[in-house]
């Protein structure tokens, strides 16, 4: 049985990612691609992996959260990740709420300027 393996350069492209970028995942470990020669192919593991990452990151969520989050799925497996997942959502959930509050109090405030200002000029 093979599968599909993805080169450097694929994997780059179909994350749209950085060189710098996979080569840092992999230094942190969140990525351990296959090795051959100089050469790096990544499973659909890795594939998986990735997708997750950047999913992680578009919710706020730290490298570092992400890093431990998925070693717990190799150290405990996949019950003990989602429980981990639930408790990190919940956390997250918490902060973007109250940066919402943030955004709309800053939204409200520059906008009542601006108007205050173009009232002004006539």
């Amino acid at each position: 049985m093979s599968e599909e393996r993805l080169t450097f350069k694929e994997m780059c492209a179909r994350f749209d990612v950085t060189p710098r970028t996979l080569r840092y995942y992999e230094y942190i470990e969140l990525l351990n691609p296959e090795k051959e020669g100089r050469s790096r192919f990544y499973t659909p593991r890795e594939v998986a992996r990735m997708t997750l990452i950047l999913r992680g990151r578009r919710f706020g969520f730290s490298l570092e959260e992400l890093r431990q989050w998925l070693l717990i799925y190799d150290e405990e497996g996949t019950d003990a990740q989602m429980q981990a997942w639930v408790e990190l959502a919940d956390r997250q959930l918490v902060a973007l709420r109250k940066q919402q509050e943030e955004l709309v109090e800053s939204i409200t405030d520059l906008q009542k300027l601006r108007d205050d200002v173009a009232k002004d000029l006539g």
